[in-house]
């Protein structure tokens, strides 16, 4: 006999529900806006939906293999953690939560260079692969330095973001002249003096302290000078056009993040599944390409997959679990898109990531 109905949520819609139940309105917001009219936001979403699959039937589908690699780093399945600024807003644990879970699912968390955590305490606290987000900026001596704590710490790659010279607009944080509460501050900044993000600006404090502190100038001329900070592999994460993905591999780059910033940069910029597959045939195998933006089921993931993503990175649902239950929550939302995964991938026929190909996928009209 069933006594009750289980009050964990079962899906990443449900966490972000439970999310924004827990977290205080301006924090929530800040995790969830997008830039301006939140057309991007909601399009990243809405090109998932687009998109039917055709399953294939009579396949042998008993035994089913999710695991891949990334850059040499075998993942148990392809979904990573993005990175997403601030976890400890979510939970007193913050990015330590995260990382433990990231480690627990198997996969790589790709810690923000915007977290409220050190990264060599991130890194200390990991049982998996931990890669390092980065901003350039004004103070290239400050950019030297945490490149240069990121490798001395054990991060195994850079992921460096391209699509933020200036901040986006965000409505939401203007609204409620975001800033980091009391006691929190961008905790790999503070050796530089550069860590507090707690001074509520006319518009918003966020906004303040990023044109501050970000350098606009950045150009391709920058890489070969980034590349030589340190032996690791560099990724360029923000890249939506496939002449810009071409000219990333001329520059000896690793890979490609396919993202707009969840939508919280450009407002009506391209939605990052309708940008994945010219990006992919523009790479032509020279580097490998991941995903971010608008992922919340296990069929998304397929999808994705199915136009040529190597894997897929998810940063708001992290978030959701880590407001809802710290670790646990967060171990919660990446063991959903696992599971989900595995069904789709039986679903469709597919029992390996090699037999996830174009073909199973159609637009409708």
């Amino acid at each position: 006999m069933v006594s009750g109905v289980s009050d964990r949520p079962i899906n990443l819609l449900e966490y972000e529900a439970a999310a924004r139940a827990r977290l205080a309105g301006p924090a929530f917001d800040y995790y969830v806006s997008g830039a301006h009219d939140e057309l991007t936001l909601r399009d990243n979403r809405a090109a998932y939906e687009r998109l039917r699959l055709a399953y294939r039937v009579l396949v042998d589908v008993a035994e089913r293999d999710a695991s891949t690699t990334v850059l040499g780093a075998p993942l148990r399945f392809p979904v990573m953690v993005a990175p997403t600024a601030f976890h400890r807003m979510a939970h007193e644990d913050g990015e330590l939560a995260t990382v433990r879970a990231a480690g627990e699912a198997g996969t790589i968390m790709i810690l923000s260079s915007l977290s409220t955590t050190a990264v060599e305490e991130v890194v200390a606290a990991a049982s998996g692969p931990v890669w390092f987000q980065l901003y350039v900026y004004r103070d290239r001596a400050a950019t030297e330095g945490l490149v240069r704590r990121a490798e001395a710490a054990g991060c195994q790659a850079i992921v460096l973001t391209v699509d933020a010279p200036v901040l986006g607009t965000r409505e939401r944080d203007v609204r409620n002249r975001f800033h980091l509460p009391p006691g929190l501050h961008v905790a790999n900044l503070l050796p530089a003096g550069y860590g507090a993000v707690d001074q509520p600006a006319a518009e918003s404090g966020l906004s303040a302290y990023f044109a501050g502190l970000i350098d606009p100038r950045l150009s391709w001329d920058d890489l070969a000078w980034l590349r030589e900070l340190s032996s690791l592999p560099l990724l360029l994460k923000g890249v939506v056009r496939a002449d810009d993905a071409a000219r990333a591999v001329e520059h000896g780059v690793a890979g490609i993040v396919v993202s707009n910033h969840g939508g919280r940069q450009l407002d009506t910029s391209v939605a990052t599944l309708d940008a994945l597959p010219g990006i992919v045939e523009a790479v032509a195998g020279r580097a490998e390409v991941l995903l971010d933006g608008g992922i919340r089921r296990g069929t998304d993931v397929l999808k994705a997959l199915a136009l040529g993503a190597r894997a897929v990175c998810v940063g708001r649902p992290v978030l959701w679990g880590l407001a809802v239950d710290g670790q646990a929550g967060v171990a919660q939302v990446l063991g959903l898109l696992h599971d989900e995964l595995d069904l789709a991938m039986a679903l469709c026929g597919a029992p390996t990531l090699a037999s996830i190909t174009p073909d199973l996928l159609v637009r409708p009209g």
